[in-house]
């Protein structure tokens, strides 16, 4: 396995991470939990040391699950969680709230250390940025727990240049985490560039499009009732037929390499820059070891335009997020 330092913060890590969220919540029912301790122990077997949660999945089951599987290899991965929304400790319910107060970052902190079985976080991510609570005071709060050991760096997820920006100056800022593939390319315009002035790591998830671009996913697809994918717009069934489109672009350019779709939206992000580390999420052995074989993938600097260029021709329709969602991004 490849690494990478997380921009200038001298947090290495695998080139490629592992997003757990599927592993309980949003994508369907709960995976079986037994397999997914064997799955995220044959992860770090295969050099994976990035695993990436959060206490809203679940709630907490996914930090309780992390917890559990890679407790008896701490000292051998990076373990990076989220805060940010109101969630009731004892029930497990969510008001629907955004919560980045001080004294909440500070108790979610804690008990994510609980449940993750371990005395330090090392990536803590505001999960989406709170509007009622001025950045300073996030980042200044999460200054006091670097200093206190509690966590080593800090990041922020679906935030605006200007956010990341004052939150620079309180603390440095070591990751950014915001969506970002063949499939959404969003974080170019500005953010990119932004990052790569200011020294931040980027951790793209949804690198793969919540499974679109393994091609796995076609017209006549059908999601569990329980699955975030049917309230997507992308994912509608019109949206989705006009949108194989670009997967079938990046299936012929995969057949030239003799490499899967996945593998090349995967390499295709690696090549853009070296502190990009992108998280790619799934519950499936084989579905992980083709993914990780896409740090061995070289793709030059043609090749990265030329597929750039030509995916960014087509077309996509729907957003990339329900609206909801989409309101608590970018502040």
């Amino acid at each position: 396995m490849n690494h990478r330092t997380l921009g200038t913060s001298g947090l290495e890590v695998s080139a490629l991470g592992l997003g757990c969220m599927s592993m309980s919540a949003v994508y369907g029912p709960p995976a079986n939990k037994a397999d997914m301790i064997t799955l995220l122990r044959k992860a770090v077997d295969l050099g994976v040391t990035l695993f990436d949660t959060a206490e809203s999945y679940g709630p907490f089951v996914n930090e309780d699950l992390l917890g559990e599987a890679l407790e008896p290899v701490r000292d051998r991965v990076v373990i990076a969680t989220k805060f940010g929304f109101d969630i009731d400790p004892a029930t497990g319910k969510r008001s629907g709230r955004l919560n980045s107060r001080p004294e909440h970052i500070r108790a979610v902190a804690d008990a994510s250390l609980r449940r993750l079985r371990t005395d330090r976080i090392d990536l803590f991510y505001q999960h989406r940025v709170d509007p009622d609570v001025p950045i300073e005071e996030v980042a200044g709060a999460l200054r006091e727990l670097i200093l206190e050991g509690k966590i080593r760096h800090y990041g922020l997820s679906e935030a605006s240049v200007q956010t990341i920006r004052r939150a620079h100056v309180v603390h440095p800022v070591t990751a950014v985490q915001s969506e970002y593939s063949l499939w959404y390319r969003g974080p170019e315009h500005e953010l990119l560039p932004a990052l790569e002035q200011l020294g931040i790591g980027f951790v793209p998830f949804s690198p793969l499009s919540a499974g679109f671009l393994t091609g796995a996913i076609g017209i006549d697809t059908r999601f569990d009732t329980t699955d975030f994918r049917n309230a997507v717009p992308r994912f509608a069934p019109q949206a989705r037929a006009a949108n194989l489109a670009l997967l079938d672009l990046i299936r012929a350019f995969a057949a030239r390499r003799g490499t899967t779709p996945a593998q090349i939206a995967l390499a295709w992000l690696l090549a853009r820059k070296p502190w990009i580390v992108p998280i790619p999420g799934t519950t499936k052995l084989h579905r992980l070891e083709e993914n990780l074989g896409a740090v061995h993938i070289a793709l030059s600097e043609a090749d990265v335009e030329d597929l750039g260029a030509a995916a960014a021709r087509i077309p996509v329709v729907g957003e990339r997020l329900p609206q909801a969602v989409l309101a608590m991004t970018g502040k």
